[in-house]
């Protein structure tokens, strides 16, 4: 079930908060003409969201992806907060468990390894419209060479492909090693860690990965979200990766994000098999976890540190301001 783990996983563009929703931003003037160049060295990173009730308080760090792939992440706040806090709220996400054994799992590979691949043995210009190929043939001569074999992928890997391939090239990384980070000085300081994933429980895993396979058309639409994404947004990741690693919460908001992630969800928690597992819903699911974690953490912990994706915490109706609705004091950092 790896195969469909990472396909969920992967049209997020981030590892850390699977089906979190972009937020709707103004548009900025000019973000093609800002200079690419991403921001290295040691960065403090954003302030801290503070959310309590009484004498219990929960600090927050928005995540975002991409980040600078060459900056080093260091915040002396952080490292407080964490030293006296019970406990760390991790982002929400979801996991993917299959119902079989260990031999299930060595007898679904070959199925699951066939997923990745078009029907038939057809090739990306066999299942493309001709403009999208051609816009693929551009930069994948960019970003991946010569490379024959993705040429045999369906569109929704292949694109995966060059959107890492794309962020590394222009000097940007999808987590930042920030979650490493944060697992560090868990360690480090004794605080355990309390993973807030959304299970969900593949009963028939072949018949999962069949569907999966019958899904493959709607790869086209993540696959042109995210050849635009590759063509034209790579300033404006940069900018936006640089403004959360200075702490610039300004131009976070100011700053668009690419709707490639929305199209990508979209386009696999629609298809059918999505719908038949359960799985066309997650991101209510994954928000009333995440949720209930915060408000059971705010009730027995002195103090939390927890992670969010920043535009949560930036939106008007994301998680930060569903508690505030609840009775929660919630301030922004200055």
């Amino acid at each position: 079930m790896r195969l469909l783990h990472l396909a969920f996983l992967f049209v997020l563009g981030a590892p850390l908060p699977a089906f979190a929703q972009s937020a709707a931003v103004p548009p900025a003037p000019d973000v093609a003409d800002l200079p690419a160049v991403v921001v290295s060295g040691v960065q403090p990173g954003p302030g801290l969201w503070k959310v309590s009730k009484g004498d219990h308080v929960m600090w927050v760090l928005g995540t975002l992806s991409p980040l600078p792939r060459d900056m080093q992440w260091q915040s002396r706040e952080v490292e407080q907060v964490i030293g006296a806090s019970q406990q760390i709220l991790l982002a929400p996400s979801v996991q993917l468990k299959a119902d079989v054994g260990f031999l299930g799992k060595m007898f679904l590979l070959p199925s699951a390894y066939s997923a990745r691949k078009n029907a038939d043995g057809q090739t990306l210009q066999q299942v493309l419209p001709p403009p999208v190929y051609a816009r693929w043939q551009v930069l994948k001569q960019k970003y991946l060479g010569d490379d024959r074999g993705i040429e045999r992928w369906r569109p929704l890997f292949a694109s995966q492909e060059l959107y890492r391939r794309a962020l590394k090239a222009n000097g940007l990384s999808r987590s930042g090693g920030i979650k490493a980070n944060i697992d560090a000085l868990a360690k480090r300081h004794g605080v355990p860690e309390l993973v807030t994933d959304y299970p969900v429980l593949i009963e028939h895993p072949r018949a999962a990965i069949k569907a999966f396979k019958q899904a493959a058309p709607r790869d086209t639409t993540c696959f042109i979200r995210t050849l635009d994404s590759v063509e034209r947004d790579i300033p404006a990741m940069t900018a936006r990766a640089n403004a959360w690693a200075t702490g610039d919460l300004q131009a976070l908001r100011e700053l668009p994000d690419s709707d490639r992630h929305d199209a990508c969800v979209a386009a696999v928690a629609g298809a059918g098999f999505a719908q038949t597992l359960g799985l066309d819903d997650v991101p209510a699911k994954q928000r009333a976890t995440w949720l209930a974690a915060a408000r059971k953490a705010l009730t027995g912990n002195a103090q939390t540190f927890a992670l969010l994706p920043m535009d949560e915490l930036l939106k008007p109706d994301g998680y930060l301001a569903t508690l505030q609705v609840e009775g929660y004091q919630v301030d922004a950092p200055e």
